[in-house]
């Protein structure tokens, strides 16, 4: 067998991500795009990036201990990277026993570490596609299913199905929520009628996100060096099923079901934004991409699904707002992008 040269080991390095030291990984290439996905650490989605690039989302492989227990006690552990919520927030701990002080404080942090943190059951692990399946959480009732596919004939495109089955003996009502992490200099857009569809949110004594919306497309503000930190949440209902962002020279684009606004539940958006970035500290921001399916209740054994469907494309274009839209009108027909 020959020698690897430098290069290719580099390269090889560069593909391997900090994210999957000390985790089972299985990787998806069809040598457009390349994802890695693990059954550790709530199912999680690891890694999406073109062919030779880096990886588009954010993730702390060193947050926490993957083989570290997990029950009613747990609290978060910043992995990041792509899970799978049920919401709405408000309600997280409300519904369950087993765990009464967070109940008595309707607590809304942290999110059920059965479904966000313990180690799912493998289903299917192939170069195409990666299904796993969490346990029952005794704290919001559901099972968690998980599909991750790359799509054929489309090879820069990821599918992310996720299937939740009220394991109870009751009836119970939640939604399904898709959390991508992203670094804070990520360019985010998402379509909107206008600026009345969008509320923002504060957090602790920080200033708030900025929300700049013009020509139906919303843009979260990135402050600059010397501004100060921001930290908060954007609540939009979307114009169209998409959201956009833009970072390295990669243009990464998420489609999903839109919904009416009475599906989604009112304490909720269907798109929401999650800023955490501090210009001082740069390499610590956070930006989350979230998107809610729609509440729905459960009876005994009942299941609701959801997906998204991922598109990560090469952009050489100027890191500015009239050229990202521009690109993403060039791709519309291509993608079914509306309301551009």
């Amino acid at each position: 067998m020959p020698t690897p040269d430098r290069a290719t080991l580099m390269l090889a390095m560069l593909l391997s991500t900090p994210a999957m030291a000390g985790l089972p990984v299985h990787t998806l290439d069809n040598g457009s795009v390349r994802a890695a996905v693990t059954e550790a650490i709530g199912g999680r989605l690891l890694s999406f990036a073109l062919a030779g690039r880096p990886n588009f989302l954010r993730v702390d492989e060193a947050a926490g201990d993957p083989a570290a227990p997990v029950d009613a006690r747990t609290g978060n552990v910043a992995y990041y990277g792509h899970e799978v919520w049920a919401g709405p927030q408000q309600q997280w701990w409300v519904h369950q026993d087993v765990n009464p002080a967070r109940k008595a404080d309707k607590a809304v942090w942290p999110p059920d570490p059965y479904l966000s943190l313990a180690r799912y059951t493998l289903d299917q692990a192939g170069r195409d596609a990666v299904a796993v399946t969490s346990p029952a959480s005794p704290v919001s009732g559901l099972q968690l299913v998980k599909r991750y596919a790359l799509v054929p004939g489309k090879p820069h495109s990821l599918r992310l199905d996720a299937g939740a089955i009220n394991r109870r003996a009751s009836e119970v009502a939640w939604d399904l929520w898709f959390n991508t992490r992203v670094p804070g200099d990520t360019q985010v857009y998402v379509p909107v009628a206008g600026a009345a569809e969008v509320r923002t949110e504060a957090a602790d004594d920080l200033a708030p996100p900025h929300p700049l919306v013009a020509d139906g497309v919303l843009a979260l503000e990135i402050p600059a060096a010397g501004q100060a930190a921001r930290r908060g949440k954007l609540f939009a209902q979307p114009a169209a099923g998409w959201m956009a962002a833009f970072r390295g020279g990669q243009a990464f684009i998420v489609q999903f079901a839109l919904q009416p606004r009475a599906a989604i539940h009112p304490d909720q958006g269907q798109v929401e934004l999650y800023q955490d970035v501090d210009p001082a500290h740069p390499a610590t921001g956070l930006l989350e991409m979230e998107v809610h399916a729609p509440w729905r209740r459960l009876a005994p054994g009942q299941r609701m699904d959801a997906h998204e469907t991922w598109t990560l494309l090469p952009y050489a274009g100027p890191a500015t707002r009239a050229a990202h839209l521009a690109f993403l009108r060039a791709q519309a027909r291509t993608l079914g992008l509306e309301a551009l």
